[in-house]
């Protein structure tokens, strides 16, 4: 049997009839500017209307923590449901691809807190993250936090982080390959940045286009280490289908590039001086995101921007990058850098160096909307990726928001408590990876059996 959140207003422990009643004067429809001057409970009725609570948001408390693991949406992604004693519950979403124990091993850590404490349980549990898919359990967990927060106050999560720049957010629809048509399909739906695929996966059966061992081949290995070299000619064939792209869509349109291939950092630079001349929005994840020195030699190099960070968890991580002026842009995953404060801090560090922030994103509409949230609060945001344009039962995982969660290319951001939606709890259900329950009990993780005190 599965608890239901309730998730709706609930009575103020202070009534605003009661304060009606007993001074004879009307508080709603007031401005703050009214309120001046008017006696303490009027006050307090106009301040806390919005609260939602049964005793209050101070006496708020997690008492469980469960996961649904929903298949091709449009990877693997572990959705995160935290409950609390007053029948609210708040949802976060763990990276794509990663194991939800990434985030069950954080229950025992966060049991009796108080999840309006976002940044304080933050600090307890960013230990638990890493690099890559490791970051999402913390990330996730950060997410619901957040969520539970803006729906005990009555607020929307972008303004406990300092209120909105904009209340539209524009996304960059990723294309899964370098196919022309897909790209005018985009365009057709409205989007107004574009990305593509256009790496060495398109070429590699073409003689002379690369040059690699012929006998198990390390193709996910380590950039320098794989000893896989990009030829003029490779490099002018994928040349060719960015020329192509321009033409299908324009100049109009940024274009940006994904993942290459594991290429070393002279290949790099040769496909990156093939490609300038269409004007590229940016050059992404060329090499691993830790060899700065490396990065640096290839934007020193070519005139088009270079971009990193999904694989980048918490501020520290960027901050090499940022300083050093590695990269043109930076491009955090929310779901891996720590969340949405976090993700927002990334983005206010590099605004200060000058550095845009377009933002990567792969899931279901949970973290999409945490994304939107950030993006609405960051004020050199560029473009939010959107990898599930073409899954047709997406937008049905939530409710309780404005349906198409976008148009013509852009995101609204809603103005309603938390993240702004619930879960369908039958769509998930439809979609749960094979083998998995929808939200079942956890009560293997309630123990902490570690001390987890970083000093002495």
């Amino acid at each position: 049997m599965q608890k239901e959140c309730s998730n709706k207003p609930q009575q103020a422990t202070y009534s605003r009839r009661s304060v009606l009643k007993r001074l004879g004067t009307g508080v709603a429809g007031l401005s703050l500017a009214h309120m001046i001057g008017a006696p303490v409970e009027e006050q307090v009725a106009f301040a806390t209307q919005n609260v939602r609570r049964r005793s209050s948001p101070s006496k708020l408390r997690i008492t469980d923590l469960r996961v649904a693991v929903v298949s091709r949406a449009p990877m693997r992604c572990p959705l995160i449901r935290i409950d609390t004693n007053q029948d609210i519950c708040g949802y976060g979403e763990v990276r794509d691809g990663a194991s939800e124990r990434y985030a069950l091993m954080l229950k025992s850590r966060l049991l009796g807190q108080n999840p309006c404490n976002v940044e304080k349980i933050f600090k307890r549990i960013k230990q638990f993250g890493h690099h890559g898919r490791q970051g999402g359990g913390v990330s996730g967990v950060e997410m619901a936090l957040w969520d539970l927060a803006g729906k005990a106050y009555g607020v929307p999560v972008y303004q406990m982080l300092g209120g909105q720049y904009r209340d539209r957010v524009r996304l960059y629809a990723d294309t899964p390959s370098t196919d022309v048509a897909g790209l005018k399909k985009r365009v057709e739906q409205g989007f107004t940045f574009l990305k593509m695929d256009c790496g060495i996966s398109n070429i590699y059966k073409v003689p002379g286009a690369l040059s690699y061992p012929l006998k198990d081949t390390n193709w996910w290995g380590k950039h320098p280490f794989t000893s896989i070299q990009l030829s003029d000619k490779g490099a002018a064939l994928l040349a060719e289908r960015f020329a192509e792209a321009r033409e299908a869509v324009g100049w109009k349109i940024p274009i940006a590039s994904d993942h290459f291939g594991h290429i070393s950092v002279n290949s790099c630079i040769k496909l990156g001086k093939a490609l300038q001349p269409y004007q590229p929005a940016w050059l992404e994840d060329m090499v691993p995101w830790e060899y700065t020195d490396m990065l640096k030699e290839i934007r020193s190099a070519l005139d088009t921007p270079l971009l990193t960070g999904e694989d980048i968890y918490l501020l520290d991580g960027f901050k090499p990058l940022i300083d050093g002026r590695v990269v043109d842009l930076v491009h955090p995953d929310l779901a891996t850098a720590g969340g949405i404060l976090e993700t927002k801090k990334i983005g206010d560090y590099a605004e200060q160096s000058g550095i845009a922030m377009p933002m990567h994103f792969a899931g279901t509409p949970v973290s999409f909307m945490a994304n939107v949230h950030c993006a609405a609060a960051t004020e050199n945001f560029i473009a939010l990726e959107h990898h599930s344009v073409d899954v047709d039962w997406w937008e049905d995982l939530v409710t309780g928001i404005d349906k198409p969660l976008h148009t013509d290319g852009f995101a609204t951001v809603p103005d309603t408590p938390g993240l702004g939606i619930e879960l369908n709890l039958d769509v998930v259900k439809e979609h749960l990876s094979r083998g998995q329950e929808l939200f079942a009990p956890t009560d293997g993780w309630n123990r902490d059996r570690s001390n987890d005190r970083l000093w002495s």
